[in-house]
């Protein structure tokens, strides 16, 4: 059976009792660690109790079928229901769990974690037809989701934030669960003591101030601003940032520019396009990225890139210093956008 993505959290936490095995699958990692993990502790409280939990992989399953019927078939010395964990499964596994499916032995629940499988093949197939087992799909979060994760999350430990806060904080998180919960841990243990997250308290634990300099030098340039570039570059060479990181943080900032510039010429309105980047771009950032998009078109997008790519060569190749190789790309780059 297919769990929906809306119910699939809460099937987890508690699965039909009936169930003999489950596949959680899909492009982000760590929610498929952390949703196969909830379904095991639906039957076990310690993952590491080796009595009630046998662990697996791809090649153990394919080097010998018959192991995955003997773990789930096995009876627990201590007693109580046993989990098998199936960790990086892949399609060539349809075979064994079609036989296994068809005549479950014992009453272990299995579990079995797969990458981005495709739709419509294999394993992700066999599990979404059975009847006794269920197919869970893992995709990036979205927004939306973190802002609801983020929440979740801190009350757990007692915890509420500002509305500020919170903008602040999902701005600065990716599409990895795994990633999210670490980031809301640590945030957790800074707060000690304290009750509500303020905006402050995100900037010292999840903030890069380094990272933060580098993006008001990139929007700089791709605004144009010679003034700001120049001081901000100036502040950059004075904390000692890298300048190959600079370049290639550019690159990485003007090719997300070149994806919603394209999607915007598509149809796509340029706030959903930029809603879909991963990661987000920072709630602070959302209008000077937006006049960029509006600013480039593809041809000059394609041109900045060119030039960032040979700086970096020059940085590597030659004994002109890396800042000035830097910096004249980047005043470059933002005269092409006051060129428009």
């Amino acid at each position: 059976m297919i769990v929906k993505s809306s119910d699939a959290d809460r099937y987890a936490a508690k699965p039909p009792k009936d169930l003999v095995a489950a596949l959680v699958f899909g492009p982000d990692t760590g929610l498929v660690r952390e949703r196969a993990e909830t379904l095991m502790k639906s039957v076990v409280d310690d993952l590491s109790d080796a009595f009630r939990v046998s662990d697996l992989d791809d090649s153990a399953l394919s080097a010998d079928p018959a192991r995955l019927a003997d773990e789930a078939a096995a009876i627990s010395m201590m007693g109580g229901r046993r989990v098998v964990r199936v960790r990086g499964a892949g399609n060539n596994l349809a075979k064994v769990f079609d036989a296994f499916l068809a005549d479950p032995k014992g009453d272990a629940l299995v579990v079995v974690e797969g990458g981005d499988l495709a739709k419509g093949t294999g394993l992700r197939k066999l599990f979404e037809e059975a009847d006794n087992a269920a197919s869970i799909a893992c995709y990036p979060d979205t927004a939306r989701d973190l802002f609801d994760v983020v929440r979740e999350g801190l009350k757990a430990h007692g915890l509420s934030i500002a509305p500020d806060a919170l903008e602040d904080a999902v701005g600065r998180l990716g599409s990895d669960r795994g990633v999210t919960r670490r980031e809301i841990e640590k945030l957790a243990l800074y707060m000690h003591g304290k009750k509500q997250v303020a905006i402050d308290d995100v900037r010292a634990v999840m903030g890069d101030e380094a990272e933060a300099r580098v993006e008001e030098a990139i929007d700089a340039a791709g605004s144009g601003d010679l003034p700001k570039l120049d001081l901000a570059l100036e502040r950059l060479w004075i904390a000692g940032t890298s300048p190959v990181q600079v370049l290639r943080q550019a690159m990485s900032h003007f090719q997300r520019v070149l994806v919603t510039s394209i999607e915007s010429r598509r149809g796509e309105p340029i706030d959903g396009a930029m809603r879909k980047l991963r990661p987000p771009v920072h709630f602070s950032r959302t209008a000077s990225f937006k006049n960029q998009v509006q600013r480039w078109n593809e041809g000059k997008l394609g041109e900045a890139l060119d030039l960032l790519l040979e700086a970096e060569a020059l940085t590597k190749t030659t004994a002109v210093p890396a800042e000035a190789v830097c910096a004249r790309t980047l005043f470059s780059v933002a005269a092409m956008a006051r060129s428009r």
